[in-house]
């Protein structure tokens, strides 16, 4: 494939809500059973993801059609987000989109889409980073900053804070897509899974990714999402449906954290990493 060229655009505003009936369908969704969010006083931290879906295929549009034609498949690699202050429930969020980062690897080239998201006042409150993957893709010029990096620290493993376990029922891809919009069909049909290279349906990794944020914070005895300043994760395989996940978390600082997941012995979620306020 000869060179690609990239015009990556901002686009937006995007209008969104954080409305409070949804968070209370999305906490039941991903087993957050933190009191401040049950109550209706927080916001669950990975929440504005679900403000981003049709930013995110906006902003992918920006890449020339010969990219996917040459794509042996595309997969979302990691989930990066930064909340700037505490998210309220019921406050308006605009998202505006944009590809911010290209970079070629031996896999593939990994594409990022950089998403600002901004209250009433124009001031930015999230940030959210959606690495994709395409597999065997070659030709696009690097572009942009990577994310901030979130490599698991090897030495975090000498300080291990416990092991919470999920169950990830039958239905939850159903109940995910109701609230997110996202029906793909390799988490609700076999044949389409299997062409893409498994051997079983599995769960929304942004779910996934959810879910694993408030066994964390329950392993930290932290009962307020308001304090968590940061959250990132590489998805490492997919997670089935009717299966345990056990969320593994480790110290790095008084205030930062590593974790990683595992089903049915395969890990799911690796160089997860979650950041207090300080």
């Amino acid at each position: 494939m000869s060179e690609l060229s990239v015009a990556a655009f901002r686009h937006g505003p995007f209008a969104g809500f954080l409305d409070p009936e949804t968070i209370t369908r999305y906490a039941a969704v991903t087993g957050d059973r933190t009191a401040a969010v049950l109550d209706g006083n927080a916001v669950p931290v990975v929440f504005p993801v679900l403000l981003v879906f049709a930013p995110n295929e906006v902003a992918r549009a920006d890449l020339p059609d010969a990219a996917y034609r040459g794509a042996r498949g595309g997969v979302h690699g990691e989930h990066d987000i930064v909340l700037h202050r505490p998210l309220l429930p019921g406050e308006p969020l605009e998202t505006w989109s944009q590809i911010s980062a290209i970079r070629t690897t031996t896999a593939g080239t990994q594409v990022v889409m950089h998403f600002d998201q901004v209250d009433r006042d124009g001031v930015v409150v999230a940030e959210q980073w959606w690495t994709m993957m395409l597999l065997g893709v070659r030709g696009m010029a690097d572009l942009g900053v990577m994310p901030a990096e979130h490599r698991f620290p090897d030495a975090a493993r000498a300080y291990p804070l416990g092991t919470a376990n999920h169950h990830i029922d039958a239905d939850i891809t159903h109940r995910y897509a109701e609230l997110s919009g996202d029906w793909a069909a390799h988490h609700f049909d076999l044949e389409v899974a299997r062409a893409a290279g498994f051997d079983f349906v599995f769960t929304h990794g942004l779910c996934t990714m959810a879910i694993c944020t408030h066994r964390v914070l329950g392993l930290l005895g932290v009962d307020d999402p308001a304090r968590v300043r940061r959250v990132a994760v590489r998805f490492a395989a997919p997670t089935p449906l009717n299966c345990d996940l056990a969320v593994n978390a480790f110290r790095i600082s008084e205030h930062s954290f590593a974790f990683e997941a595992e089903a049915d012995g395969t890990k799911t979620i690796a160089h997860g990493r979650l950041e207090l306020r300080r």
